[in-house]
């Protein structure tokens, strides 16, 4: 079946015919000469000019109008309300809802805006294409190079520069930090003893100025009142702040009860009332403080190992670090101007039973410890020209070392955020920072922070930023990548199997080394009592056991070590004759 539709329209509709001819072109314009013209005209040479085909047009009907855009804010308080109804009675208000409800157009209204709300709901419950599909899949980590930056600077404001001996932030995520300004060089001269707080935006005046007695050597701020402080002095006492009160402190220590060195560390102790504190200085005393009766100490140790029973200044160990971590309240550790570190238990009886962990820690003054804050058996010492990580575990050896540095080390701590960071301070003004999971021999990144020693370091609570302070009164704000701040899921399962192994292995070496000390007091206790008895013993004895090499790996490499340097000698020296050789030689092997 074939479907025909016609359409009809008059001629009249379709417009003029078009007629078409066969004709050659014709000149519609045409514009002739003109003489007299030509009289007047003047020849121009070189000529310039500009055409274009298109017309210009700056302004036409299709251009659309510039959008103007405005920032304004609103003030809603209540709006929506008529006139006559008081919004601050509550029973005007509740009787003109409830008119309201019983409109008519209440629920047809209702209805009309819960749709426009439920597609709003929609959309922000939609996929995001950015979110992780796979929940047991970890997604790849972006690659970013770890770095850091200054982002202010904090200087003093005295005249006669002063150093910056501890740095201390406010608690609860705080933006204030204070820095006690002191001079521990011996008659050091200056007569401002000032120290100040800043706000960390801020770096031009200070949010409040100190202005004790005598300088302080530390203050650290209460971890539960922002507004609370402690100060150990240069006079050996130990003073309460309260910022609220002004710039001088709401009362101090009695001198007959303090130190009588100066305070180097004070500690806020966590305790039901939030009063109490210690503080630690190189006299050899620690004093356990309660800030509302600062008259009468609550205990007082010194760290005499020599004689428990009658305890003395003598003795006792000049403490330069310490350490309290609020989750095992009863536990501290000290470290003292001998390179030993001291774990102590308030529960003991004793001064041996309450410092019962010894470390040999560094090869001079301990200057910073501080432990993990994911493993607290393990913790960072800093002191000499090294920074080391030890184990409760394992007390002859620590687990990790850095290598010497050619500048001495001033001060070391741990990131709060990434549990593998630690960050180191150097006498040349550099700032290390380290990440034992990528690399242990040299650290992961450095800045170039200063030209003059840098003295101490602290931390945010967030791991976002660092203070490093120097020996001249300036403190550096410095904010870290966010490679540096940020840990992965399985970083923590990482490093803990790390930090296992290592204890393993350390754990095993000392137990090799306590079978061999074993083995040679046996062979000593033998040879002396077959000397008493007038019977020469068959098998050689070491006279000093405690000298043999214990590994015996250990003593070969020494042995080629002290081959290769005899057979430089003789490269260096192959004229000489050869008694002098020899003698050489055995300068060697004393070596």
């Amino acid at each position: 079946m074939e479907v025909n539709y016609v359409y009809q329209k008059k001629r009249t509709e379709f417009g003029r015919q078009c007629l078409f001819s066969d004709k050659g072109p014709d000149l519609i314009d045409n514009y002739p000469a003109h003489k007299e013209w030509m009289k007047s005209f003047i020849l121009r040479d070189p000529v310039r000019k500009a055409s274009q085909n298109a017309p210009v047009q700056a302004e036409h009907e299709i251009n659309t109008l510039r959008a103007e855009k405005a920032n304004s804010g609103m003030n809603h308080f209540e709006g929506g309300w008529p006139k006559d109804v008081n919004i601050l009675d509550e029973d005007s208000t509740k009787r003109y809802r409830r008119k309201i409800e019983k409109d008519d157009a209440y629920n047809p209204t209702i209805f009309q805006l819960a749709q426009c709300m439920e597609d709003c709901i929609l959309q922000n419950n939609a996929i995001n294409i950015y979110q992780q599909y796979f929940d047991d899949v970890e997604p790849a980590a972006f690659v970013e190079p770890s770095s850091a930056r200054i982002v202010n600077v904090f200087q003093d404001q005295c005249f006669a520069k002063r150093p910056i001996t501890h740095v201390s932030w406010a608690p609860e995520n705080g933006t204030r930090l204070v820095m006690s300004h002191c001079s521990l060089a011996y008659q050091s001269k200056g007569d401002d003893t000032s120290s100040y707080i800043w706000e960390m935006e801020n770096p031009n005046t200070p949010f409040l100025v100190l202005k004790p007695e005598y300088p302080s050597v530390c203050l650290e701020y209460s971890p539960k009142d922002g507004n609370l402080l402690i100060s150990g002095q240069m006079d050996g006492r130990v003073a309460i702040w309260d910022i609220r009160k002004g710039s001088e402190p709401v009362d101090h220590s009695q001198i007959e009860v303090s130190h009588r060195y100066p305070v180097f560390k004070a500690l806020w102790i966590a305790s039901k009332t939030g009063c109490e504190f210690f503080s630690a200085s190189p006299d050899g005393k620690l004093v356990w403080w309660d800030m509302r009766k600062l008259g009468d100490p609550l205990e007082v140790l010194m760290v005499d190992l020599v004689d428990d029973r009658f305890q003395s200044l003598t003795n006792a160990l000049g403490v330069t670090a310490l350490q309290y971590e609020s989750t095992v309240p009863t536990k501290f550790m000290v470290g003292c101007e001998n390179g030993e570190i001291y774990s102590g238990n308030r529960k003991g009886k004793t001064a041996l039973e309450k410092l019962n962990i010894k470390f040999d820690g560094q090869l001079g003054p301990v200057l910073a410890l501080e432990r993990n804050a994911a493993y607290m058996k393990n913790f960072l010492s800093i002191g000499d020209w090294t920074a080391k990580i030890f184990a409760e575990d394992c007390r002859e050896s620590p687990l990790m070392w850095t290598t010497y540095h050619k500048t001495p080390l001033t001060d070391g701590a741990w990131s709060p955020s990434r549990f593998s960071v630690y960050f180191t301070t150097r006498a040349d003004g550099i700032l290390d920072i380290w990440d034992i999971l990528q690399q242990q021999k040299q650290a992961l990144c450095g800045i170039k922070v200063c030209d003059v020693p840098l003295k101490c370091l602290r931390c945010h609570e967030m791991g976002k930023l660092v203070a490093v302070s120097n020996t001249i009164g300036t403190t550096y704000l410095i904010e870290l990548s966010e490679n540096l701040t940020m840990s992965s899921k399985s970083e923590k399962i990482l490093l803990n199997a790390m930090l296992e192994r290592e204890n393993k292995r350390e754990k095993i070496l000392e137990a090799r080394n306590r079978e061999i000390r074993l083995k040679l007091q046996q062979q000593q206790q033998l040879a002396e009592q077959l000397a008493e008895e007038g019977v020469e013993s068959q098998e050689p004895v070491e006279e000093n056991f405690e000298t043999t090499w214990l590994i015996p790996e250990v003593k070969q490499t020494e042995e080629d070590f002290l081959k290769d340097v005899a057979d430089e000698i003789k490269k260096r020296s192959p004229q000489q004759p050869e008694e002098d050789t020899a003698s050489k030689a055995e300068e060697a092997d004393d070596f």
